[in-house]
């Protein structure tokens, strides 16, 4: 969104008349209908559906052009190949290599690296001091323990697909990182000078709906709606070892939560999910989608509950007639 601002992205371009490193594979839809605005919202027709798994130290990482190609670290049971397989702009399909796709197209028109320009246009105007795409093993900051769901530790894993799975970053950071949709003390405006007030705006209006509800602005999860059009916003992710992170924030009073844990893959999403619902009395949609996938799995258990019954039932009076 700095870049469209800056006049250096059309949000409503093809995204192909920036690239000059990777192109889509051709497909059977008009691959000139992948747009920025798109890719930001998960509505770009993309399959890949990634899910990354990442890297052990010690290994060489993929370029961005060979990962979009057919990522090596594709979690189990997805291609890793990036394509678009969907009509462009006909349903929310989430994308993460629609985002390693948007890393791309940010070095291409900055030209710089995408860890070095996020710093340099976003980390530090917004003072984000203890923020990186690019961990050092020798870096001053430290670095939190990762841990396996049995509680054992786990390794650190690297990643290629920086802008979807890499960001390093502290609790105080990703506090600096939202408060820029607020006004400020001292007369800060909204935005931080990072970003205008109405670019802000128009991140959090709907763009993708999943079950008939809006739910995915530009870059942003619109978690439930508010007065006013707007919405309580921010956004969650996954990662192996199970490392699962939350925020979200809204932007009239200025009221969040923010939770990074490792160990588990869903606690911190409950925990945000639950303020939301504390908080507005709505429940979002990631808790919703928890509790309906819950329910089908009880009604599934329940179903094949009842089928063991009905044969043990069949059995038992066929073995009556039988002896009779």
């Amino acid at each position: 969104m700095k870049l469209v601002e800056d006049s250096k992205l059309d949000l409503d371009a093809p995204v192909s008349s920036y690239l000059t490193r990777w192109q889509l594979p051709p497909s059977e839809f008009n691959n000139e209908e992948v747009t920025v605005r798109r890719l930001l919202s998960h509505t770009a027709g993309l399959t890949d559906g990634l899910g990354y798994s990442g890297f052990k130290a010690g290994v060489t990482l993929p370029s961005i052009e060979q990962s979009l190609t057919k990522a090596p670290d594709a979690d189990e049971g997805l291609s890793g190949a990036v394509r678009v397989g969907i009509q462009p702009g006909s349903t929310f399909k989430y994308s993460g290599g629609g985002y390693t796709l948007l890393q791309l197209l940010v070095e291409e028109v900055s030209h710089q690296s995408f860890a070095d320009y996020m710093t340099q246009s976003v980390f530090k105007p917004l003072g984000m001091t203890h923020s990186t795409y690019m961990w050092s093993d020798s870096s001053s900051n430290g670095l939190a323990e990762f841990y396996n769901k049995d509680g054992t530790k786990s390794e650190h894993y690297r990643y290629t697909s920086l802008a979807a799975t890499s960001l390093y970053t502290s609790l105080a950071d990703l506090e600096l990182f939202f408060q820029a949709h607020l006004p400020g003390k001292n007369q800060q405006p909204v935005g931080r000078n990072v970003l205008r007030p109405e670019t802000l705006k128009k991140m959090r209006e709907p763009h993708a709906q999943s079950m008939g509800v809006d739910m995915w602005g530009l870059g942003t999860v619109l978690f439930a709606p508010i007065d006013n059009n707007d919405f309580i916003i921010g956004h969650d992710g996954k990662s192996t070892p199970p490392i699962n992170t939350a925020v979200r924030l809204h932007p009239q009073t200025g009221d969040g939560i923010i939770v990074l844990e490792t160990g588990h893959p869903n606690v911190a999403t409950k925990l945000a999910s639950e303020w939301v619902f504390w908080h507005t009395g709505k429940v979002d949609l990631f808790l919703f989608q928890m509790l309906t996938g819950d329910m089908v799995n009880s009604i599934g258990i329940g179903w094949i509950v009842i089928i063991v019954l009905i044969i043990a039932y069949g059995i038992v009076r066929r073995k009556r007639l039988t002896e009779r």
